[in-house]
């Protein structure tokens, strides 16, 4: 959504969907929406932190685990990703094509455990485009 967007655009969205926020604080779209422009702005602490809310409002949600990992590998605190990762799968994440091309993993990609993990799941499931 805000990959083409000008700061002052994202400026604009991150105001108004603080907004609804502020009026509705259990609204799950708009932290989702709010956590992604946090991302893309560069302000990876405030994304977190709408990540560590979406996940306690929809604990099942696989999206919303897969977001959290990738807030934790931007901030480098590569256990805690490795871990929400985790649940993103157990929950029933499995786009891997879009997970070996995001780079908020980036980080977490480095790390050895989440290679061995990965690799098990990957060839344990089909890819979304399998499906």
């Amino acid at each position: 959504m805000a990959e083409h967007l000008k700061q002052e655009d994202i400026d604009f969205e991150i105001a108004f969907y603080n907004g609804l926020i502020e009026k509705n604080p259990h609204f799950a779209e708009a932290l989702a929406a709010l956590g992604d422009l946090y991302t893309k702005a560069g302000m990876y602490k405030e994304g977190l932190i709408m990540d560590e809310r979406l996940v306690q409002l929809k604990p099942d949600d696989p999206v919303a685990w897969y977001n959290l990992a990738c807030s934790y590998s931007l901030l480098r605190e590569i256990e805690k990703a490795l871990r929400a990762f985790k649940k993103a799968i157990n929950c029933g994440y499995c786009d891997f094509d879009h997970l070996e091309q995001d780079n908020d993993l980036d980080n977490l990609r480095q790390d050895r455990r989440f290679q061995q993990y990965f690799a098990r799941v990957k060839s344990r499931k089909p890819s979304v485009s399998e499906e």
